[in-house]
């Protein structure tokens, strides 16, 4: 019960559409903070995935709720951290979990477009800063908190595919440094993570249908990249990182990128 009485906001925590079994990091991160005693706000973009989250929580006993938010919707995002707070008095976890890549028009730089640059900057780093827009006065006025915000390894990465997706990536871990040591004085913590290569249906399943392959064939070549074992990471390996960092062992971290990659980035440079 590492985050008993807290009370947590999941955002993207649905799931991606896939053929897989595979589970995404926000769903993972849902059911295992409410295993850890929290109660978890659920959003996304769509609705139903949300409340499958939700309903996945309550059949273990937990306690869950769902609401539907685009993060690019100031309006939305605002009222679905209201929402969290006006039901549970409080809010102690913010969990930014929403990101798109290929699916969003990324690409080599000779054939990015300036509309799948504001998608993508929207989504990946509009969103985020949205969110914690949002959420920190709660926090500042509770004198605690903790934001979480799945950044990528892709950050660091030399050689990658596209261009947008790592490019948002590492603003969001230069924002995630700015809001911790902007309200460090009230308490209130912020890190990021850096999942490597991971089974999850956003990572491997959007690309059998954006890069016409067999989702085989892309696990593959993924599995292939990595130090560790040679086997990519899945949902729950994020969702262990996150769980760390948004519990009160974590207390005297703050402004740090922590990255969950199997290695990857250990041989950079």
């Amino acid at each position: 019960m590492r985050l008993k009485d807290k009370v947590a906001i999941i955002i993207g925590a649905g799931q991606a559409p896939g053929a897989s079994e595979a589970i995404g990091n926000g769903r993972a991160t849902a059911l295992l903070f409410a295993r850890e005693g929290a109660k978890v706000f659920c959003v996304d973009r769509n609705l139903d995935s949300a409340q499958e989250t939700a309903n996945l929580i309550g059949k273990e006993s937990g306690e869950a709720a769902a609401t539907a938010a685009d993060v690019t919707d100031e309006d939305a995002i605002a009222a679905a951290i209201r929402g969290c707070a006006d039901t549970w008095g409080r809010v102690d976890i913010l969990h930014n979990n929403v990101g798109i890549s290929v699916e969003g028009g990324d690409a080599p730089l000779a054939d990015v477009t300036t509309q799948a640059f504001d998608r993508i900057m929207d989504v990946n780093l509009l969103g985020t800063m949205l969110a914690c827009k949002h959420v920190l006065p709660i926090m500042r006025e509770q004198n605690g908190g903790t934001i979480v915000n799945i950044s990528s390894a892709s950050s660091y990465w030399t050689g990658h595919p596209t261009v947008l997706y790592p490019a948002s990536k590492m603003a969001m871990v230069s924002f995630t440094r700015q809001i911790a040591i902007q309200n460090a004085d009230r308490g209130v913590r912020a890190n990021a993570i850096l999942p490597g290569l991971m089974d999850t249906p956003m990572a491997v399943d959007r690309r059998v249908e954006a890069l016409g392959r067999t989702r085989e064939d892309i696990a593959a070549e993924r599995d292939a990249k990595v130090p560790l074992l040679g086997k990519m990471g899945n949902g729950w390996d994020v969702a262990y990182a996150a769980l760390f960092l948004a519990s009160d062992e974590a207390r005297f971290i703050t402004g740090i990128e922590m990255p969950v990659d199997g290695g990857s980035l250990a041989r950079v440079g």
